[in-house]
Protein backbone atom coordinates (compact mmCIF):
# COMPACT_ATOMS: atom_id res chain seq x y z
CA UNK A 1 0.00 0.00 0.00
CA UNK A 2 1.36 3.06 -1.10
CA UNK A 3 2.30 5.67 1.74
CA UNK A 4 0.14 8.83 1.77
CA UNK A 5 1.22 12.17 1.50
CA UNK A 6 -0.33 14.76 4.30
CA UNK A 7 -0.21 18.11 2.58
CA UNK A 8 -0.82 21.10 5.24
CA UNK A 9 -1.69 24.31 4.51
CA UNK A 10 1.48 26.56 4.76
CA UNK A 11 -0.51 30.28 4.06
CA UNK A 12 1.62 33.36 3.94
CA UNK A 13 4.95 34.65 5.33
CA UNK A 14 3.60 35.94 7.87
CA UNK A 15 1.65 33.82 9.62
CA UNK A 16 2.86 32.52 13.14
CA UNK A 17 1.91 28.70 14.03
CA UNK A 18 1.98 27.86 17.57
CA UNK A 19 2.05 24.37 19.53
CA UNK A 20 2.82 23.06 23.49
CA UNK A 21 4.00 19.91 24.77
CA UNK A 22 3.88 18.57 28.03
CA UNK A 23 0.33 19.90 29.35
CA UNK A 24 -0.14 16.30 31.31
CA UNK A 25 2.65 14.91 32.56
CA UNK A 26 3.76 14.93 36.56
CA UNK A 27 6.85 16.23 35.96
CA UNK A 28 8.83 19.02 34.00
CA UNK A 29 8.23 22.50 32.37
CA UNK A 30 5.68 23.11 29.73
CA UNK A 31 6.62 23.61 26.37
CA UNK A 32 5.60 25.74 23.66
CA UNK A 33 7.38 26.83 20.32
CA UNK A 34 6.00 29.46 17.84
CA UNK A 35 7.46 28.82 14.15
CA UNK A 36 6.49 31.74 11.00
CA UNK A 37 7.61 29.16 7.66
CA UNK A 38 8.98 30.46 4.99
CA UNK A 39 6.91 29.90 1.90
CA UNK A 40 9.67 29.49 -0.58
CA UNK A 41 11.50 27.41 1.36
CA UNK A 42 8.87 24.22 1.88
CA UNK A 43 9.70 21.17 4.72
CA UNK A 44 8.18 18.22 3.38
CA UNK A 45 6.50 15.66 5.84
CA UNK A 46 5.02 18.19 8.41
CA UNK A 47 2.62 17.03 10.17
CA UNK A 48 1.39 16.79 14.17
CA UNK A 49 4.66 15.45 16.24
CA UNK A 50 2.42 13.00 18.13
CA UNK A 51 1.97 11.11 14.82
CA UNK A 52 5.99 10.68 13.79
CA UNK A 53 8.37 8.49 15.11
CA UNK A 54 11.45 10.09 17.26
CA UNK A 55 13.99 9.82 14.09
CA UNK A 56 11.55 12.12 12.02
CA UNK A 57 10.98 14.53 14.46
CA UNK A 58 14.52 15.08 15.15
CA UNK A 59 15.26 15.48 11.31
CA UNK A 60 12.32 17.83 10.94
CA UNK A 61 13.61 20.33 14.02
CA UNK A 62 16.31 20.55 12.54
CA UNK A 63 15.48 21.33 9.05
CA UNK A 64 12.33 23.66 10.87
CA UNK A 65 15.63 25.59 12.35
CA UNK A 66 17.14 25.92 9.81
CA UNK A 67 14.57 27.00 6.50
CA UNK A 68 12.00 28.89 9.37
CA UNK A 69 11.30 32.35 8.49
CA UNK A 70 11.48 33.06 12.03
CA UNK A 71 10.96 30.30 15.53
CA UNK A 72 11.53 30.21 18.97
CA UNK A 73 10.69 27.79 21.94
CA UNK A 74 9.95 28.89 24.94
CA UNK A 75 8.46 27.55 28.44
CA UNK A 76 6.98 28.29 31.76
CA UNK A 77 9.12 25.76 34.91
CA UNK A 78 7.62 23.60 37.02
CA UNK A 79 7.12 26.17 39.89
CA UNK A 80 5.10 28.60 37.40
CA UNK A 81 3.06 25.37 36.59
CA UNK A 82 1.95 25.06 40.52
CA UNK A 83 1.80 28.67 41.05
CA UNK A 84 -0.45 29.70 38.49
CA UNK A 85 -2.31 26.39 37.14
CA UNK A 86 -1.30 23.88 34.45
CA UNK A 87 -3.78 26.27 31.69
CA UNK A 88 -2.60 29.82 32.88
CA UNK A 89 1.01 28.60 32.56
CA UNK A 90 0.41 27.15 29.34
CA UNK A 91 -0.53 30.45 28.11
CA UNK A 92 2.34 32.04 29.41
CA UNK A 93 4.98 29.66 27.25
CA UNK A 94 3.21 30.32 24.40
CA UNK A 95 3.29 34.35 25.21
CA UNK A 96 7.22 33.78 25.73
CA UNK A 97 7.33 32.19 22.66
CA UNK A 98 5.75 34.50 19.97
CA UNK A 99 7.51 37.36 21.54
CA UNK A 100 10.76 35.50 21.48
CA UNK A 101 10.51 35.83 17.41
CA UNK A 102 12.26 38.72 16.77
CA UNK A 103 9.46 40.02 14.53
CA UNK A 104 6.12 40.29 14.92
CA UNK A 105 4.22 38.01 13.08
CA UNK A 106 0.76 39.31 10.81
CA UNK A 107 -1.87 36.36 12.33
CA UNK A 108 -1.07 33.68 14.75
CA UNK A 109 -2.71 30.54 14.87
CA UNK A 110 -2.42 28.41 17.98
CA UNK A 111 -3.72 24.81 18.26
CA UNK A 112 -6.45 23.77 20.09
CA UNK A 113 -9.59 26.22 21.52
CA UNK A 114 -8.24 28.95 23.11
CA UNK A 115 -5.60 31.78 22.77
CA UNK A 116 -3.72 33.32 24.99
CA UNK A 117 -3.75 37.36 26.01
CA UNK A 118 -1.57 39.10 23.34
CA UNK A 119 -1.34 41.94 21.08
CA UNK A 120 -1.51 40.26 17.55
CA UNK A 121 -4.84 39.06 15.58
CA UNK A 122 -5.02 35.25 16.39
CA UNK A 123 -7.18 32.45 15.83
CA UNK A 124 -7.61 29.46 17.67
CA UNK A 125 -7.69 26.43 15.45
CA UNK A 126 -8.96 22.76 16.85
CA UNK A 127 -6.61 19.81 15.79
CA UNK A 128 -4.67 22.42 14.17
CA UNK A 129 -1.39 20.44 14.15
CA UNK A 130 -2.70 18.61 11.32
CA UNK A 131 -4.02 21.25 9.33
CA UNK A 132 -1.31 24.21 9.70
CA UNK A 133 2.08 23.56 8.53
CA UNK A 134 3.16 26.32 10.73
CA UNK A 135 1.57 24.78 13.78
CA UNK A 136 2.65 21.15 13.01
CA UNK A 137 6.28 22.55 12.60
CA UNK A 138 5.65 24.37 15.98
CA UNK A 139 4.51 20.84 17.78
CA UNK A 140 7.88 19.55 16.43
CA UNK A 141 9.83 22.00 17.57
CA UNK A 142 8.37 22.23 21.37
CA UNK A 143 7.88 17.94 21.77
CA UNK A 144 11.66 17.76 20.48
CA UNK A 145 12.98 20.04 23.57
CA UNK A 146 10.87 19.19 25.94
CA UNK A 147 11.85 15.43 25.50
CA UNK A 148 15.62 16.70 25.28
CA UNK A 149 14.98 18.23 28.70
CA UNK A 150 13.17 15.19 30.16
CA UNK A 151 16.14 12.85 28.85
CA UNK A 152 18.73 15.49 31.00
CA UNK A 153 16.49 15.09 33.88
CA UNK A 154 17.16 11.52 33.39
CA UNK A 155 21.05 11.81 34.14
CA UNK A 156 19.92 13.91 37.18
CA UNK A 157 17.03 11.74 38.72
CA UNK A 158 17.70 8.49 37.12
CA UNK A 159 15.54 6.49 39.64
CA UNK A 160 12.00 7.93 37.57
CA UNK A 161 12.78 6.76 34.21
CA UNK A 162 12.09 9.80 32.92
CA UNK A 163 13.52 8.69 29.27
CA UNK A 164 10.56 6.12 28.96
CA UNK A 165 8.04 8.27 29.81
CA UNK A 166 9.15 11.80 29.26
CA UNK A 167 6.91 12.39 32.54
CA UNK A 168 3.82 11.17 32.13
CA UNK A 169 1.99 9.45 34.91
CA UNK A 170 2.63 6.05 33.52
CA UNK A 171 2.67 2.93 36.17
CA UNK A 172 6.43 2.86 36.11
CA UNK A 173 6.55 6.53 37.31
CA UNK A 174 3.78 6.35 39.82
CA UNK A 175 5.87 3.60 41.35
CA UNK A 176 9.01 5.42 41.73
CA UNK A 177 7.44 8.18 43.17
CA UNK A 178 6.22 6.44 45.92
CA UNK A 179 9.54 4.64 46.26
CA UNK A 180 11.86 7.64 46.66
CA UNK A 181 9.05 10.50 46.56
CA UNK A 182 9.10 13.73 44.71
CA UNK A 183 11.95 15.31 42.99
CA UNK A 184 12.34 19.51 41.84
CA UNK A 185 10.85 18.92 38.65
CA UNK A 186 7.16 17.08 39.89
CA UNK A 187 4.38 19.21 39.63
CA UNK A 188 3.72 19.21 43.45
CA UNK A 189 0.30 20.81 41.85
CA UNK A 190 -0.96 17.50 39.96
CA UNK A 191 -3.10 15.41 42.00
CA UNK A 192 -1.03 11.98 41.85
CA UNK A 193 1.95 13.91 43.00
CA UNK A 194 0.04 15.44 45.74
CA UNK A 195 -1.24 11.91 46.51
CA UNK A 196 2.07 10.79 47.21
CA UNK A 197 3.20 13.64 49.08
CA UNK A 198 0.59 13.94 51.42
CA UNK A 199 0.40 9.76 52.10
CA UNK A 200 4.15 10.48 52.90
CA UNK A 201 3.65 12.35 55.46
CA UNK A 202 1.68 9.88 57.65
CA UNK A 203 4.76 7.46 58.23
Amino acid sequence: MARQTVILEIGPLGLCGVDEAGRGPLAGPVTAAAVMLDPARPIDGLRDSKKLSAAARARLAGEIREKAAAWCVAEASVAEIDQLNILRATMLAMQRAVAGLGRAPDEVLVDGNRCPEWPWRSQAVVKGDDKIAAIAAASILAKTARDQFMCSLHDEYPVYGFAQHMGYGTAAHLDALKAHGACPQHRRSFAPVKLVLDQATLF
